[in-house]
C-alpha cells in the first residue's frame, strides 16, 4: 500500500504520520523541543476535521491528499513547505496525472485546510493556485421507456435500488444507507438523513416501490432477529447515538434497509453488517444498460438526473424541484431545465418545417 507508515523530517528528526495517536496540543509545530515530538501528524489532521464535523468520506478524502503531497515533496514535512510546493504539486496533477478539475479542487481544498487550521499558517494567494473551472456538461437523462427496460433487466435488490433513485431522486449512496426507520409506507415519503452537505430532506415514495419494500422490510426484520441473537451490530452510528442508547445497534429500526448478506470482524472484535455496497448496483446497473441495447453514457446517477428532468416536464415547480433533490442553490437545478423534453433550448427546429 502506498501510505502504510509515511514520515517526514522536521528540525532533523524523524516524524512518523501512518497510524494515530491520542489527541495533542498543537505545541509540536514549533520549534520549541517537547516531547509531543513523537506524535504523528495525520492524528492531528484527523481530530481537526472532527472537530469540525467533517464526514467520514472528506476526512479520508483530506487525509489521502495530504499525504499524497508528503510523499511528492520527498516525505519533507509540510511545515517546511510552502506556496511553490503547493503550486508545484497542483500542476502535477493537472499537467502530468491529467485529473478532473474536481480532483484537483479537492486536493487544493485538502492542503488549505492542512495550512489555515492544522499548521495555522495560511496559504497567500498566489497564481496558480486558484480553483480548477470545471466544464459544464449536460447530464444524462433517460426517458420513461428506458428506464423501464433497465429496470427489467435488473434483477433485485439492484432493481429497487434503481427504482427508488429514479422515484425519489436518491444519491446511490443516499439509496443504499437507507435505515427502516426513514421508510414511511403509509405516508409514501422518505427521509433522508445526513445527505450531501450534511443536510436532511422529505422525498416521495413511488407506489410502485411500496409491494417490494414491504418484501424486503420483512426480510430484514427475521434477519435483524437472527443477529440479535448472534450479537451481529449494524454500522455508522454516531459514537454519541451508541452511548446514550446501549441497543441501538441491535435494534430492528436502526438496520439498513440494503443491508448486506455478509458480516465482518471489526478492530474492536465485534461483528457487523454492513449495507449493501455501492459497487455491486453500479456494476448490475451497467450490465442492465448493455442489456437494454442504450447507447447513451448512464450511471446510476443518471437515474437522478431523469428524476428531475421528468418532474419538471410534468409541470413540477423548480422551487419544488430544488426542495427534493437537496440544492442548497437553485443554480444547481436550473441545469434540468436545459435538457426538457421540448429540444435544444425550447425553440422548433427549422428542420421540422421542411
Amino acid at each position: 500500500m502506498l501510505f502504510g507508515s509515511e514520515w517526514s523530517s522536521v528540525a532533523g528528526e524523524m516524524v512518523d504520520i501512518g497510524s494515530m495517536r491520542p489527541p495533542i496540543p498543537m505545541s509540536h509545530l514549533t520549534d520549541a523541543p517537547s516531547p509531543e515530538r513523537q506524535f504523528r501528524l495525520m492524528e492531528i489532521v484527523r481530530r481537526k476535521l472532527r472537530e469540525r464535523r467533517y464526514s467520514r468520506r472528506t476526512e479520508e478524502a483530506y487525509v489521502h491528499w495530504i499525504r499524497r503531497y508528503i510523499v511528492f515533496n520527498a516525505r519533507r514535512h509540510p511545515r517546511d513547505l510552502s506556496e511553490p510546493e503547493v503550486k508545484r504539486f497542483l500542476s502535477s496533477l493537472a499537467i502530468e496525472e491529467r485529473v478532473a478539475a474536481s480532483t484537483q479542487n479537492q486536493a487544493l481544498a485538502a492542503l488549505t485546510f492542512l495550512y489555515d487550521r492544522v499548521l495555522e499558517r495560511p496559504l497567500t494567494r498566489i497564481e496558480g493556485i486558484a480553483p480548477a473551472r470545471r466544464s459544464r456538461h449536460v447530464p444524462v437523462v433517460l426517458s420513461p421507456g428506458e428506464v423501464r427496460a433497465i429496470l427489467a433487466n435488473l434483477g433485485q435488490p439492484a432493481r429497487l435500488c434503481a427504482a427508488l433513485m429514479y422515484g425519489s431522486g436518491l444519491r446511490l449512496r443516499e439509496c443504499l444507507t437507507l435505515r427502516v426507520k426513514d421508510v414511511d409506507l403509509e405516508r409514501r415519503e422518505i427521509v433522508v438523513r445526513d445527505g450531501k452537505g450534511g443536510k436532511d430532506r422529505r422525498t416521495p415514495l413511488a407506489d410502485r416501490c411500496v409491494a417490494s419494500l414491504r418484501r424486503i422490510l420483512e426480510e430484514e426484520r427475521v434477519r435483524a432477529r437472527n443477529d440479535r441473537r448472534s450479537g451481529i451490530r449494524t454500522t455508522e452510528l454516531a459514537p454519541s447515538l451508541t452511548r446514550k442508547y446501549i441497543d441501538v445497534e441491535t435494534e430492528y429500526r436502526w438496520r439498513y434497509v440494503f443491508a448486506a448478506r455478509r458480516t465482518f470482524t471489526d478492530s474492536s472484535g465485534v461483528r457487523r453488517r454492513h449495507h449493501f455496497h455501492e459497487s455491486a448496483v453500479q456494476r448490475a446497473f451497467k450490465n442492465a444498460v448493455l442489456a437494454a441495447r442504450i447507447t447513451k453514457r448512464a450511471t446510476c446517477h443518471s437515474l437522478r438526473h431523469s428524476f428531475a428532468t421528468h418532474l419538471l416536464e410534468s409541470g413540477s415547480d423548480i422551487r419544488t424541484v430544488q426542495e427534493l433533490l437537496g440544492h442548497t442553490d437553485l443554480r444547481t437545478t436550473m441545469i434540468y431545465t436545459h435538457v426538457l423534453n421540448r429540444g435544444g433550448l425550447g425553440v422548433r427546429s427549422p428542420a421540422d418545417a421542411l
